[in-house]
């Protein structure tokens, strides 16, 4: 495990503002892809780190070190099973030897067995440094038994003891988590400064058109352009989206994963309900979009794909999940309903 790398400059800027900042909590809030885990890792690191400076961490001392290879004693990592593996966090030994034996997959929640163990934590005395540190994340990950196994501890902890909870759901947070909280909205970077920051991320195959669809493509959510950027998205591919999904081809999204295909869909019908509306779109140009239906037809679509969210990540049979959603985008873009392995499937039915 190496350091992490340097934060860009928006959320440098958001580091050294919260650096600044007293109290025992603080809340990371903001939209999917500007950068929470990494704001709230940085502002951790600087807070265990044994030589700080205003604007973090120095990166050199062994605290920096241990968090960078994940066994600093004096921070305790909440994160559910799946992203602890996906960032390198360990598991704790009875959960590991689980897994590895199969007897269950990882879980997508924060367990309440991890959350007690949290509070455990809080109780001991520091190994090193100053404090001691909780890193949550996503906070909205914790489900009502294991907030409420924090909530004594966040509101009264040891005088060592600090939390960084970080979400890109702060509605779904109990209010007595949030209450307990200094919040921090994140701020949406500059979109001059953002596109430099991505091509030289991209290297070579980062010249500024091709940056700048990346940025439309997410939204101008930073981390989701660079997502859009390893999986080579070109202007003519992106492009080609809208009028391909609304005559039911859906080549163009098929090697994309269920998550990020649902994910267009939604920014298709977001682009298609504002274009009727008469307001600016924000992923497609315009000319690129098929006519759009009726709104009621769209409102409909807009919140069938909602629902189909929170079951996206589901053990559903993939193939049968995509021919759903292209059979009812084809259904609402295009004339009539479409035939799907010789009969009309329902979006809703199936997925």
């Amino acid at each position: 495990m190496t350091a992490p790398p340097a934060l860009p400059p928006w959320l440098q800027r958001q580091l050294e503002a919260l650096l600044a900042q007293r109290g025992h909590a603080i809340l990371l809030t903001g939209p999917s892809g500007l950068g929470q885990y990494e704001l709230g890792l940085a502002l951790v690191r600087a807070w265990l780190c044994e030589r700080p400076s205003p604007s973090g961490a120095c990166g050199a001392c062994g605290s920096c070190h241990a968090v960078d290879v994940r066994t600093h004693a004096d921070l305790r990592v909440l994160m559910p099973e799946t992203l602890c593996l996906e960032h390198g966090w360990p598991l704790d030994e009875s959960t590991q030897k689980d897994l590895d034996e199969k007897k269950r997959k990882p879980s997508r929640w924060i367990r309440v067995d991890a959350a007690r163990d949290a509070v455990g934590f809080g109780q001991t005395t520091r190994s090193r440094g100053r404090t001691k540190a909780v890193l949550v994340f996503p906070a909205d990950r914790l489900n009502t038994e294991s907030a409420n196994a924090l909530l004594k501890t966040l509101e009264e902890p040891a005088g060592d003891l600090r939390f960084l909870l970080a979400t890109e759901a702060a509605d779904q947070l109990l209010p007595t988590v949030r209450s307990r909280c200094q919040t921090h909205a994140l701020a949406w970077p500059d979109e001059e400064e953002a596109l430099a920051w991505l091509q030289a991320q991209a290297g070579q195959g980062g010249d500024r058109s091709t940056a700048q669809v990346w940025w439309r493509a997410s939204g101008g959510r930073p981390a989701d352009a660079l997502a859009w950027s390893t999986l080579g998205l070109t202007e003519a591919a992106w492009r080609s989206i809208p009028r391909a999904v609304a005559r039911g081809d859906w080549s163009v999204l098929y090697d994309w994963g269920p998550a990020r295909q649902l994910s267009v869909l939604q920014k298709l019908c977001h682009d298609l309900m504002t274009h009727a509306a008469g307001a600016p779109t924000r992923y497609f140009r315009p000319d690129d979009l098929p006519a759009p239906p009726p709104w009621r037809t769209l409102a409909n679509w807009s919140r069938e794909l909602s629902e189909a969210v929170r079951t996206v990540e589901h053990p559903f049979n993939a193939g049968l999940m995509q021919e759903a959603w292209a059979a009812r985008a084809r259904q609402v873009l295009g004339k009539g309903a479409v035939s799907v392995a010789g009969r009309t499937q329902s979006f809703r039915a199936t997925v």
